[in-house]
């Protein structure tokens, strides 16, 4: 479970987090089901939208939205936004901030805009005792013209502070306004225990196991979504 909270005089203007099933992208939503493949003279072939891992992706967890419009214009970010003063808390009124370049020193970044974007969020975010909170870019969002800075933080302990999103800036061409409402992280519940790992070779009935899903894989349709998805 992920509690997402926010200041009471914010909460008329801010676009609330949802779950990732919720606001799944227009682009994935008209994708056709089925296509013909020119590179098969023709043979209709299924689309990505038959694929229940990328689906699972796109659909799980939370998304946190853009607090408000940005344009973008000339390499400058601007907004036109003026949320309260809040005098019992200490937060930032502006939707987005930025790192100085220096501070990705010696990092393979690429900074379209001379820094580091910083997306504000005026959510705290909670989860249940021994869970730790994954935030990433929203997954296979490659339209989006930026990329999300992964981080982890313990969810159950920091659950009254707020969790800001750094960002690179992948479209240097882009112009306009990235609206309120664009999600700008993804955000999973994991169990904070360290997880192990084991490294080895299968064994006989393992070798066979392994060949009748892959047999069953290629010669039927939805094998997985029906046996191995929960």
């Amino acid at each position: 479970m992920i509690r997402a909270r926010c200041h009471p005089a914010l909460e008329p203007l801010l676009p609330r987090p949802a779950p990732a099933r919720a606001v799944l992208p227009d682009w994935f939503k008209a994708m056709p089901a089925e296509v013909q493949a020119a590179t098969l003279g023709g043979e209709e072939v299924r689309t990505l939208k038959h694929c229940p891992p990328l689906i699972d992706a796109l659909s799980t967890g939370v998304m946190i939205p853009l607090a408000a419009d940005l344009t973008i214009s000339g390499g400058e970010i601007s907004w036109d936004w003026d949320p309260p003063i809040l005098p019992d808390t200490r937060i930032t009124r502006a939707p987005v901030g930025l790192h100085v370049p220096e501070q990705a020193t010696g990092v393979p970044f690429q900074l379209d805009i001379g820094a580091v974007v910083k997306f504000m969020n005026f959510w705290t975010l909670e989860a249940d005792p021994g869970f730790s909170l994954l935030f990433t870019h929203p997954l296979n969002r490659e339209d989006l013209p930026f990329r999300t800075l992964a981080g982890l933080v313990d969810g159950d302990t920091f659950k009254d502070g707020y969790v800001h999103f750094p960002a690179l800036w992948t479209d240097a061409g882009f112009e306009g306004c990235l609206p309120a409402g664009t999600p700008v992280a993804q955000v999973f519940a994991v169990p904070r225990d360290r997880q192990g790992l084991e490294v080895g070779v299968m064994d006989a009935e393992g070798v066979a196991r392994n060949a009748e899903i892959q047999k069953a894989l290629s010669e039927e349709r939805g094998v997985y979504r029906k046996r191995f998805r929960h």
